[in-house]
Formats: C-alpha cells, sequence, structure tokens
C-alpha cells in the first residue's frame, strides 16, 4: 500500500505541474518569466521568429503574446538554444568539473557529453563513479558515455583493465548515454569477441556508440559502421567526413586544443550535409577556454567563415540533442528545457546572458553561484591517492643498450622511426624519454630517445600521459630524469619543469594526476609559467612542451610511441 501511495504521490504532484504550465501555455495563468519581444532561432524551420517567450517550472511553455511578474525585453538581441559539446574529456580542462562549469556557462553551453576514460585509465570504475557524483546537479548538464578501451590497448599498463561486465550497471544511470569512442577500431574490424561483447551489451541497453576511426575506409568501414559504430570525431578531410556520413555515421566537428579540424570541414556546414553534424572540442586546456572560449568560438568561427549563422547554431545545439536523445533541450520550443543564451548579434557573437532550465546562470561578466557537488569521502581519498612509485634515483634511467629515437614530426602528433642512439646528445637533440609505470608499483621504465623536442638543460615530467597515464619524462641527463619523476609523485600528480634539480616551474594535479583542486585561473597561471620556464630551457616554441609530450606514450598513433616496456612500432606492435 505504500508503495502504491507514494507513486500515486508522484503522479500527482506532475499531473499538478502539467496542469500548471498547461494554464500557463494557454494564457490563463501568468507565466514565471517571459522574454518579451524576442528574437529567436527556431531549429524546426530554420529562420528568425519573432514573439513573447514563455517560461515556467524550467521549460519553455508558449511563444506569442504572454505576460508575467517576471519581464525582459529582449529587443534587438537574438536568444539561441543552450550548446551542447557532443564530446570532451573534462579531464582535459586540468581542473574539477565544477570549475569547468564556471568556465563554459559564460561560453553559452548547458549541456556536454564526456568521455571519462582518463580518470578510468587511472581509477577503474571508481573513476567513473567519481566524475558522476563530481558533476552532479551542476549548471552544465553533464552527460556520459562509458570507457569502451580501458586500456587503450593491451601494451599499455593502466591503472584498471575495464571490460564490458565492469560497466555495465552504470548503463542504468539517467545521465549515462552509450558507449563511448571505440578507439580499438583494428578489433571491431577483426570481429574481436571482447570488442564487439561491449558493443553488443550497450545495444542491449539501446544506447549509442561512438566511434573513433581516423581515415578508415573501404570495407574495413563498413565493417566497422555495420558493428554499430553510430559517430566519428577524427574526420580530418571533408572527405572521409563524407564518406562516413554517407554509410550513416554521424559527424562530431572537433575543433579543441589538441586537435582542430573545423577548417577543413567547412564543407559539411551546408544545407546537403549539416543536419548530421555536431561540435565538439574532445580536448580543451585552461589557456584555450580563457583566452578563447568553448562551443561558442567554434560557432563564431564558423560564421566567420561564411557559414549561415542558423546552421551553426542549430549544428552547436539541437543536432547532439537529437543524436543523443536528449529530446527535451536544443530548441526553442513549447515542452523544451528553458536552456537558452542571449547574445548581441551573429556578426559580433557576444554572450550578453545564459540561462539553466529559466534561471539566469551568466549575466553581466558574471557566474551566478551555485552549489558544489559532493563527492563521497571514499573516492575523494582514493581520487588523491594513484601513485604507487618508490623513489627513484639516476641508475634507473641507465642504458645498457642502444634505443629507439622517436622523431617529431613539427604540429602533428604522428612521429617517425629516426634509428637508435646509444645515449644522449642536446647538442644533436636527442634527449632520454622514459615512461614510468605509476599505478602498481610493478617498477617497469621503459626508456628511449627523442628528437624533435629541443630541450637543452634539466628535464620535464608529466602525469598526463594518454592513456594510461603513467610518469613521461624528458630529459638532458638521468638525475633530473629521475628528480622530475620523483617530485611528480611527491605532488601526487602534475607537471614539473626541473634543472640542476632545482624546480623552475609546476602545476600540481592531485586528483588522479590529472586534476587540480584550485581554481581554473590559477591553474592556467601555473601552467603557463611551466611552459615559459620549458622554452627558457630549449624546447622547441612551436612544440607545446606537456601536450605534445603526453602524446609520446598513446601505442595506437604511429609510428614509434613508448610504453613501460620500451620503444614500440605501433604498425607492428613489436618492440624495438
Amino acid at each position: 500500500m505504500g508503495t502504491y501511495e507514494s507513486y500515486a504521490g508522484k503522479i500527482n504532484r506532475k499531473l499538478m505541474k502539467k496542469v500548471h504550465i498547461v494554464n500557463v501555455a494557454a494564457g490563463r495563468a501568468p507565466a514565471d518569466l517571459v522574454l518579451k519581444n524576442a528574437s529567436y532561432v527556431n531549429v524546426f524551420s530554420n529562420k528568425i521568429c519573432h514573439g513573447d517567450i514563455a517560461i515556467t517550472k524550467g521549460l519553455f511553455v508558449g511563444i506569442g503574446q504572454y505576460s508575467g511578474p517576471n519581464e525582459v525585453d529582449m529587443s534587438g538581441k537574438l536568444v539561441l538554444p543552450g550548446f551542447l559539446d557532443s564530446h570532451i574529456h573534462l579531464e582535459s580542462s586540468l581542473v574539477t568539473p565544477w570549475e569547468f562549469a564556471k568556465a563554459v556557462l559564460p561560453h553559452g553551453t548547458t549541456t556536454v557529453v564526456t568521455d571519462p576514460h582518463e580518470i578510468a585509465n587511472v581509477m577503474g570504475t571508481d573513476g567513473i563513479e567519481y566524475m558522476l557524483q563530481a558533476t552532479e546537479g551542476l549548471p552544465v548538464d553533464v552527460r556520459f558515455m562509458l570507457p569502451s578501451c580501458v586500456p587503450a590497448t593491451p601494451v599499455d599498463e593502466s591503472g584498471a583493465d575495464l571490460d564490458y561486465r565492469d560497466i555495465d550497471s552504470f548503463y542504468d544511470h539517467p545521465r549515462v548515454q552509450g558507449l563511448a569512442e571505440m578507439m580499438n577500431f583494428p578489433g571491431v574490424i577483426q570481429a574481436d569477441k571482447d570488442v564487439l561483447e561491449k558493443i553488443v551489451a550497450a545495444q542491449a541497453h539501446h544506447k549509442k556508440i561512438d566511434g573513433h576511426a581516423p581515415n578508415l575506409e573501404g570495407n574495413d568501414l563498413n565493417a566497422y559502421v555495420t558493428a554499430g559504430v553510430y559517430s566519428d570525431h577524427e574526420c580530418s578531410s571533408a572527405q572521409d567526413a563524407i564518406a562516413k556520413l554517407e554509410l550513416g555515421q554521424f559527424i562530431m566537428i572537433r575543433e579543441g586544443t589538441a586537435a582542430r579540424n573545423l577548417d577543413a570541414l567547412l564543407p559539411l556546414l551546408t544545407p546537403e550535409y549539416a543536419d548530421r553534424c555536431m561540435f565538439c572540442c574532445d580536448d580543451k586546456h585552461p589557456s584555450d577556454l580563457l583566452e578563447k572560449g568553448h562551443i561558442d568560438y567554434i560557432v563564431r568561427r564558423a560564421i566567420q567563415k561564411g557559414v549561415d549563422p542558423i546552421i551553426a547554431v542549430k549544428v552547436a545545439s539541437h543536432n547532439a540533442a537529437r543524436y543523443y536523445a536528449l529530446n527535451n533541450r536544443g530548441a526553442i520550443a513549447p515542452g523544451y528545457l528553458a536552456d537558452f543564451v542571449v547574445i548581441d548579434n551573429f556578426r559580433d557573437f557576444h554572450i550578453e546572458s545564459v540561462y539553466k532550465k529559466g534561471v539566469v546562470m551568466y549575466e553581466t561578466n558574471e557566474v551566478k553561484q551555485f552549489q558544489i557537488p559532493e563527492v563521497s569521502s571514499y573516492l575523494v581519498e582514493r581520487a588523491h591517492n594513484t601513485f604507487h612509485v618508490p623513489s627513484l634515483t639516476e641508475k634507473d634511467f641507465e642504458d645498457v643498450r642502444p634505443r629507439g629515437i622517436i622523431g617529431m614530426v613539427p604540429g602533428e602528433i604522428i612521429t617517425q622511426d629516426l634509428g637508435y642512439a646509444a645515449e644522449i646528445n642536446p647538442a644533436k637533440d636527442i634527449l632520454k624519454i622514459a615512461v614510468v609505470e605509476r599505478h602498481k608499483n610493478t617498477r617497469h621504465i621503459g626508456i628511449g630517445y627523442l628528437k624533435g623536442y629541443g630541450l637543452k638543460e634539466g628535464a620535464v615530467a608529466t602525469s598526463i600521459s594518454h592513456d594510461s597515464h603513467n610518469i613521461i619524462a624528458v630529459g638532458t641527463n638521468d638525475k633530473d630524469l629521475a628528480a622530475a619523476v620523483n617530485r611528480v609523485v611527491e605532488n601526487n600528480g602534475g607537471i614539473v619543469v626541473l634543472k640542476d634539480g632545482q624546480i623552475q616551474g609546476e602545476v600540481v594535479l592531485a586528483i588522479a594526476g590529472l586534476m587540480s583542486d584550485a581554481p581554473l585561473t590559477q591553474v592556467n597561471q601555473a601552467l603557463e609559467e611551466a611552459k615559459k620556464q620549458a622554452f627558457a630551457l630549449g624546447v622547441c616554441q612551436d612544440v607545446d612542451p606537456f601536450m605534445t609530450l603526453s602524446f609520446m606514450s598513446l601505442p595506437v598513433i604511429p609510428t614509434l610511441r613508448l610504453t613501460t616496456r620500451g620503444i614500440l612500432d605501433v604498425i607492428s606492435q613489436k618492440y624495438i
């Protein structure tokens, strides 16, 4: 009886709410908020429409002639649906999710879809749970795609190894939309049962499966799409994107910090293709968030490049909401969530205010206060205790034989095989590079050489090391290499620039070695100072000292990478 009464009570409360919003929509009751004389983007008719916009109980309830106790004159302004980032790793911002929310609200972002595979590679399912708790109730709605490749490949030594059983229960969470980027496209193509199990499990829960398949074509692409992969965010040419789009995939046009594909994919932002396109950032670092923006930056640049503003806005909002079956957002229309952005005009695209569920969250250059989510004490402690590495000395980095040389390619994260070296030679830009396993105290240290980084003195180390996030370090001598790695461990994670044993610059990232407890502006200041010091020690000016280094251990990008076991030829999947 109690269960029935509680259910009946819930239905009655929903009914009363429904009665009220219908009465407001019909004009029989005043709206909570009315945007008077509004001009807004209609994503259904692809036009600018006009009227009073009535908002009640966090929903748009009508467009026409309305009144209420709170009226805001929108004359001379444009109202747009809130922006949605269709694929991002929140950890890339280097700050907590609530600091990220504070950073993107002024840029009109009201929803993001995140893949927590960075923290999952460190903490396993505890990492997913940490991010779910840390994003609960934020004024930016955070939806999740579950990590599909932890670790990215079998040669990685991550903090966890997740199969479909480990993540299956998370599909029941109301903010989980599906399975994140299936990076192991060779496994999909070869019908690897362990890989396909994850896709089948996601489909059993009626969830989306996102893709990651750069330059895949022909029958291999047919096999990948047939398996059930619905999207791709790795397209770097219009030809690649259109080939995938013609086979039914949705295309995420990426413009982030590490990869920028907007210019190459502008031909997709036309009436012919745009309905199957979304915008995403993938990775967004602090300086980019502070200096450029978020999804608004992509929209603004697209418009400047000649894209129809209504198409750009629709791709930034409605298309991603429709793809992820977030059917109550991404439009200004009755029954949709009142998540919206007010701008001055399409030419300047200056954001004046941002509303979440009808409540103003950004206005007059100020983000309104909101409640910080509560994360369980167990997960907080767990996240701040992810390093299990003994103190190292220079002897741990000594050579006993020649090692492979990873040749960096300017402006790219692909590498070249440049043969072998037997010793460090800064004059010839031959530096020692090491990856130190930090999750399980295995004492595994992979050693090789790096060319193209430019360091002349000291060492650089970071615990951001895709995707396993061991410690990666590069140096001009073994003593500084050991000292830099030890300092990263001492800080429970982060970035260190060091010379002659003295710290020149550092960023403390004590949350899983990926994120800081500090505010975004403070983290950015420390990061920019560390970059300045790295450049002062000789790092090439066209190289991001830390982001570029973090990709040198990712064993899914050709040609050579360094893992905890040594230099790997990615093409042959053999150590050299």
